[in-house]
């Protein structure tokens, strides 16, 4: 059986993710809120075991405890945010690993938008759970970290797989888009504006996106690359510099 990833739409624009393998047993990744991931467990006659933590902000950690109490499950997170992760049980670094029946994921830390930012890497599925460090045509906003940190964070990621399905926090593609369509005219970005627009009428996810497509259009992962530099007349800037500079200009927009 593969890894199936169900996306549970909470709050305004947020997505946690349940995560099944065929048994009755599940996770879900950054519970935001109880009541969306409590009614979808419940429909499907679920049995929680896990709960993953990528960052501690509250928006993906809401439904810990509720959901923690009524199911027993176990809570899993950057052994850096033991402090802050509300009812951590399984505290992980950097290399090490989670287990969830015959499924592994490797513990990447990714710090900038937090400092105990991490994500879940399922490489046998080609899966990574990437919080509010990558998203679809963007990345987060710097609060805890340096641009330096968010910088080898990204590279950290971009350098995975270009198959790796990329599940990440929020739904924010189409205005990540927008904004990219000011920096540089992109004739495949007008392209996915548009399909973006239809999605958002629809309701429909524009998530997963891939380590590959994220390479194609997404500025953030371009700080290194000669053309876009001299797009931007930052032709003899340092690569972090660039990106400091693009990550600004989001921060404004």
């Amino acid at each position: 059986m593969t890894l199936e990833v169900k996306i549970i739409p909470c709050r305004t624009d947020n997505y946690s993710y349940i995560c099944i393998d065929g048994s009755k047993d599940a996770f879900v990744v950054d519970p935001s809120e109880f009541i969306p991931v409590d009614n979808y467990i419940k429909n499907n006659n679920l049995n929680l075991k896990f709960i993953l933590n990528t960052h501690h902000h509250f928006d993906h950690v809401g439904g810990n405890i509720e959901l923690k109490e009524k199911y027993n499950a176990k809570i899993v997170g950057s052994k850096n945010d033991r402090e802050r992760i509300p009812g951590i049980d399984l505290c992980l670094a950097e290399g090490e690993f989670f287990e969830f029946h015959n499924y592994e994921a490797e513990i990447l830390e990714i710090p900038g938008h937090t400092l105990g930012h991490i994500a879940f890497y399922f490489q046998s599925e080609n899966i990574i759970f990437t919080g509010d460090t990558l998203f679809s045509l963007g990345c987060g906003r710097i609060f805890e970290g340096t641009p330096e940190m968010m910088f080898e964070s990204l590279n950290k990621l971009k350098n995975l797989p270009d198959n790796t399905k990329v599940f990440c926090g929020h739904e924010y593609t189409l205005s990540n888009a927008l904004f990219l369509d000011t920096v540089i005219k992109n004739t495949d970005l007008k392209k996915k504006i548009e399909n973006l627009k239809l999605l958002q009428e629809k309701k429909e996810p524009s998530i997963p996106t891939t380590i590959g497509d994220e390479k194609k259009l997404n500025f953030f992962l371009k700080s290194n690359e000669n053309n876009f530099k001299s797009h931007l007349k930052m032709n003899d800037s340092e690569d972090v510099e660039v990106f400091t500079y693009l990550r600004n200009l989001k921060d404004s927009f």
